[in-house]
């Protein structure tokens, strides 16, 4: 078993039908016991990504589409910045999804992310995304009345209605060549919470901290049904989901980048091979570049 998979495979769910998020340990660190060690895989890792992301590039037909999603203080930003670190920015795309605006209200919950979607040979990240519907609005219930949805179609089965909807958006990408890779970054809410005195103690990390923080932690178990839930209704072969031990960010980062190896690896990617008549063109090419009034 290669690296890759030794170390992103037992968080990979691509059948929820027995997920359980109390079955996860936020603080496993897949047997490895050395942060030094783990940094090491990590360099080694970006490394193949950036060779594996120059490919994806030049083939131009397959489009990989990374989507975030954590509680407050999980380590979205730090995993995005430091894994792809190696990653050639043109062929990179990352867009984080806020509250939606006026405009985004005014159309369905999707249409904002679809209109951030990776272009082929491209890798597009998603800091938060369309998943925020079943989650931070499925715990504020009052969030759904802003998004102007006909009130005759919000019923008890709304959530279902979102997953089954979630479900056939990403089957109709990954049919039409974008591999799709979900992480939840699996913090504990005791790991959570001495990360927000870091941020409350550390003058340079106070920017980091909002009193909305706090409000959020109070919702910590509804939070944990709906991502439990989510995770569960909307995990798929094609689009699976990766529940990250998030505790140590050492190990997050590892296990997210294996992960974005792995997946890549699966595609087989190659140059372009080109053909006899631009093979001609390039021997001309290059016979004309040796002329000695070309040099």
């Amino acid at each position: 078993m290669s690296w890759a998979k030794k170390f992103s495979r037992p968080y990979r769910v691509e059948q929820g039908k027995k997920f359980r998020l109390k079955d996860y340990d936020p603080a496993d660190t897949g047997k490895l016991h050395s942060q030094e060690h783990a940094e090491e895989l990590l360099a080694k890792g970006i490394a193949r990504m950036a060779e594996l992301q120059e490919k994806l590039y030049a083939q131009d037909c397959w489009g990989l589409l990374l989507v975030f999603q954590a509680m407050d203080a999980a380590g979205k930003d730090g995993v995005i910045k430091h894994v792809m670190s190696g990653v050639n920015p043109q062929g990179c795309q990352v867009y984080s999804f806020k509250i939606p605006s006026t405009e985004e209200l005014d159309h369905d919950f999707l249409w904002r992310n679809m209109k951030c979607l990776p272009e082929r040979g491209r890798i597009g990240i998603f800091n938060r995304s369309y998943y925020e519907e079943t989650l931070v609005v499925r715990v504020h219930p009052e969030l759904l009345e802003k998004q102007r949805v006909p009130r005759t179609l919000i019923s008890k089965n709304i959530w279902e209605e979102r997953f089954q909807d979630i479900g056939a958006w990403e089957r109709y990408l990954s049919r039409n060549g974008f591999v799709i890779r979900k992480f939840f970054l699996n913090v504990s809410r005791k790991e959570q919470k001495k990360r927000f005195l870091d941020r409350l103690e550390e003058p340079e990390k106070n920017w980091k901290f909002s009193s909305a923080d706090l409000h959020e932690r109070e919702c910590w178990d509804d939070y944990m049904k709906a991502y439990e839930e989510t995770i569960a209704s909307t995990s798929t072969p094609h689009a699976p989901w990766y529940v990250i031990p998030a505790d140590n960010k050492w190990f997050t980062r590892l296990a997210v980048a294996a992960a974005i190896v792995d997946s890549l690896d699966e595609l087989n990617l190659s140059y372009p091979k080109v053909d006899s008549q631009k093979k001609n063109e390039l021997e001309e090419a290059k016979k004309i570049l040796l002329q000695k009034k070309h040099s």
